[in-house]
């Protein structure tokens, strides 16, 4: 007998316990694991990874440092084959109102609709998804006339838009 699985939208609002509530996440049944948007991601002396939740600008930013002794690092490849070191850290979330440990990849997700992004490691055998269901509905982007602002000054441009490894 299967157990009975939680209905949940392709976008949902969920609680990173302990740090904020109501946070739009994206639910990829393409994406295999999950992110979560952070910035000033550093490792200290003592070896505890160091990062903020959100950036600047961002309306869910606390400015909060979290530090994290218990943590990994991976080679993660996009969707277009680019190769980048990202750091994992597990975050206690709610979901749909279960509580459950999540293990996020720590990216910058500044020009993406959703700064969380949950995959299928997280979704398989908790939820069901039905993409008919909205629960959270992104403003829509200005239109940035994106080729006419390459030309105007293409240095500003590459600075702004294109993301280099660190």
């Amino acid at each position: 007998m299967s157990k009975k699985l939680d209905i949940i939208g392709r976008n949902i609002m969920i609680d990173i316990i302990g740090h904020i509530k109501g946070v739009p996440a994206k639910v990829d049944t393409g994406a295999d694991s999950s992110a979560i948007w952070a910035s000033n991601i550093t490792v200290n002396k003592e070896g505890a990874l160091q990062f903020t939740l959100f950036a600047e600008g961002s309306k869910y930013y606390t400015g909060e440092v979290i530090k994290r002794k218990a943590f990994r690092a991976a080679a993660v490849r996009s969707s277009n084959g680019h190769e980048q070191i990202r750091y994992r850290v597990e975050m206690p979330v709610k979901i749909a109102e279960r509580r459950l440990r999540v293990g996020f990849y720590l990216s910058d997700r500044t020009l993406n609709d959703f700064p969380i992004l949950l995959g299928r490691r997280l979704l398989n055998k908790k939820f069901l998804v039905d993409v008919s269901v909205k629960e959270y509905r992104p403003k829509p982007k200005e239109k940035r006339g994106i080729y006419e602002e390459m030309i105007k000054d293409p240095y500003a441009f590459h600075k702004k838009y294109y993301q280099n490894d660190k």
